[in-house]
């Protein structure tokens, strides 16, 4: 049975409440992995939360740890991503992106070029809102992919 798993210490609201329907409405597995306890309104009946510790990574080796090829993974982390994208596991972001074979690399250069460049104080951190637009990427890329998984 695939089962949907969110990284989600950084998982906008907007995401984990369509998650949250999304899955009921499919009777499909939905679970949060996270570092602190993360608030969740209408649970499914098929929810779980797993609170790991803070040390590093524990959040994302617990859904490398515990996820199948069946499954999606929901993350922003594109280190997480790219460990997964490896195990051959579906992954997408919050913003619509799939995470692929083709192009997890060139992200994860990508963002270790900004880290340095933030690193230096050549570029500042910026946390942009998140936008409907982004929001219906996402449900979009989400929707496509998970009726991929089921109809395999």
């Amino acid at each position: 049975m695939t089962t949907i798993w969110v990284d989600a210490d950084s998982c906008p609201r907007m995401v984990k409440d369509y998650l949250c329907t999304y899955a009921q409405k499919l009777s499909l597995p939905l679970h949060f992995v996270a570092n602190r306890s993360i608030s969740v309104e209408n649970k499914p009946t098929l929810f779980t939360m797993t609170i790991c510790d803070t040390s590093k990574d524990a959040a994302d080796n617990y859904i490398v740890d515990n996820v199948h090829t069946t499954d999606i993974v929901i993350t922003r982390d594109i280190p997480l991503a790219d460990r997964l994208v490896t195990k051959n596991i579906k992954v997408i972001n919050d913003r619509g992106t799939l995470f692929t074979t083709e192009n997890i690399k060139q992200r994860l250069s990508e963002r270790n070029m900004n880290l340095q460049f933030e690193q230096l104080g050549l570029i500042s951190h910026v946390k942009n809102s998140y936008t409907k637009k982004e929001f219906s990427a996402f449900a979009n890329c989400f929707d496509r992919e998970i009726h991929r998984l089921l109809h395999r």
